[in-house]
């Protein structure tokens, strides 16, 4: 049985058609802007500071694999203009976190730990720094410090 399905060409920019949808533009993101839950957030922020929290080597040093490799976990304080929060940095992440870098996070999504807001990204999304920013870092206003309580709603 067939059917008639529209076909998903789109015109990209050097003039050929092809069957998958376009790239679509990143749309940048404050900090001051995070809401718990989030994810899919594109920043540009500066770091702050940095401290190594986990830095483990393998159990088995003979085993090759994914799961045996070092483990580098470290938490930054990263920020722009409308406020900071906590980033943790994994593994290949912790080299690029050095305070004083500008680094654009790309798919970065919101953690929760013990109660406050995380940011951090996961495999799918991408680290990279970038040409210093001319924004000051807004200290005071830490959206990590902020304590989350989840509320259960009942509807009648």
């Amino acid at each position: 049985m067939a059917t008639n399905a529209p076909s998903t060409t789109t015109q990209q920019q050097g003039g050929s058609t092809a069957n998958k949808p376009g790239l679509r533009k990143p749309v940048f993101v404050k900090v001051g802007a995070l809401k718990p839950g989030t994810n899919g957030h594109t920043l540009v922020v500066k770091v702050v500071s940095a401290n190594t929290v986990l830095n483990k080597k393998p159990r088995n040093p003979t085993f090759r694999g994914p799961q045996n490799q070092n483990t580098k976990i470290a938490e930054c304080l990263i920020g722009d203009e409308t406020g900071t929060i906590l980033f943790t940095a994994r593994n290949d992440q912790v080299e690029l976190m050095k305070p004083g870098n500008t680094v654009i996070l790309r798919n970065a999504k919101i953690d929760m730990f013990k109660g406050s807001m995380r940011l951090a990204v996961d495999k799918w999304g991408l680290v990279e720094i970038t040409e210093p920013a001319k924004f000051v870092v807004k200290e005071d206003n830490n959206l990590s410090l902020v304590e989350y309580e989840l509320v259960n709603v009942e509807e009648s």
